[in-house]
């Protein structure tokens, strides 16, 4: 199999990068001591068409593949992660409405998503539901053509900016089948009985709305269901199967960019008369960091692939998303260690991403999670 870039998705890649690198420097410092985002930054982003690229022609968007936003996805972070993850975050479950959603659902949410004038988000996660997904209880109960939804989750993506969420939701509590139990609702944040409160004090990409959502007697019509109920798992692990690729391509580039600041410094700094760059422990640290980064890339690159041509790969998404974090982490590690105490400060780019890569292990699936996967499709 070839997975060299075709000319146009090598063009993709170059004004990505060159979009990201006029704009992110001088405002990602700010970004994220602040913990905030200007959305005139993503809404520059999407006149260039960066944004939501996997969206159908039909639908207003470009009808690229995945690898394509991945490509994006791997730009962006390697010259920002915080504001990267702020700007293509916002069709953070653009993928399940274009994937399961009903015609309708399709035509009224996909092309604002692609143009830049609605943010969506998705929320799963609860205080006492993470990996374990079916052990979600955040209720929707039908009650004549409306679902009644009540409960709360954490981390969700946009959760104080979107104007719309994917809710995943426990529709069928006595089902038998604890994969059978839960459905994925559409929700407008504009509607009585949602709140959200935005999450302060995380550990890295800052400039990404994280909040906690609560539901009280939140009401909508029954035609927001996406999908058929009791179909939310298994939507569920289809949407992973694409956003743990963007995870990946994420990675890609902030190791990339962990590469770029230790060869930097280490060229420059001198020490016991010679600069770090001439000590071999130095060069055997950027050895395995360039392996690693290419290894990851190749890994993400044949999963999207297959991906795109209907031949998505469960075990071997798994295997680069877990490889592709732990790269990142990795390399971010390796690069603060280089530039010694200057890396603890945060005026130093290293510092940002070695707090921003940590979450590329966690989010979309644990490491421990995507090595059971693995493992699975290797015993099955």
């Amino acid at each position: 199999m070839d997975f060299s870039l075709s000319k146009e998705q090598q063009e993709i890649v170059a004004a990505a990068r060159r979009f990201a690198a006029g704009e992110f420097p001088d405002r990602a410092l700010e970004f994220d001591r602040g913990e905030t985002f200007d959305l005139n930054l993503w809404r520059k982003a999407c006149d260039l068409g960066f944004v939501g690229v996997f969206i159908d022609k039909r639908y207003g968007g470009l009808g690229y593949g995945f690898l394509e936003h991945c490509l994006i996805n791997e730009e962006f972070w390697a010259v920002e992660p915080g504001i990267g993850a702020a700007i293509l975050s916002t069709t953070f479950g653009a993928e399940l409405i274009q994937m399961f959603g009903s015609e309708e659902q399709k035509r009224a949410h996909l092309p604002p998503l692609a143009q830049g004038e609605a943010i969506i988000g998705t929320a799963i996660t609860e205080p006492d539901a993470g990996s374990d997904v079916t052990m979600a209880a955040a209720t929707a109960e039908k009650r004549g053509g409306q679902w009644v939804i009540n409960g709360s989750k954490m981390f969700a993506t946009n959760g104080t900016l979107a104007q719309f969420m994917n809710v995943f939701c426990l529709t069928d509590p006595e089902n038998p089948s604890r994969h059978k139990r839960h459905s994925f609702i559409l929700v407008p944040t504009a509607s009585p009985g949602y709140s959200a409160v935005k999450i302060r004090g995380k550990l890295g990409i800052r400039a990404s709305d994280t909040a906690e959502l609560i539901f009280r007697d939140l009401r909508v019509p029954a035609e927001n269901l996406v999908g058929a109920a009791g179909e939310g798992f298994s939507q569920l692990m289809a949407f992973f199967n694409h956003t743990r690729l963007h995870v990946c391509a994420q990675a890609v580039g902030l190791a990339r960019a962990a590469l770029e600041e230790a060869l930097r410094h280490v060229k420059g700094r001198v020490q016991f008369g010679q600069p770090l760059a001439a000590f071999q422990a130095t060069q055997f640290k950027l050895a395995e960091m360039a392996t690693r980064i290419r290894a990851s890339r190749n890994l993400y690159y044949e999963a999207a692939w297959g991906a795109d041509r209907g031949r998505l790969d469960h075990g071997l998404v798994a295997m680069a998303k877990w490889f592709s974090g732990k790269t990142a982490v990795y390399c971010a590690d390796e690069a603060l260690q280089m530039h010694g105490g200057y890396g603890y400060i945060d005026e130093y780019k290293v510092q940002r991403l070695y707090r921003d890569a940590k979450i590329l292990e966690i989010y979309e699936g644990t490491k421990e999670v995507e090595k059971t996967i693995v493992a699975r499709s290797l015993l099955r």
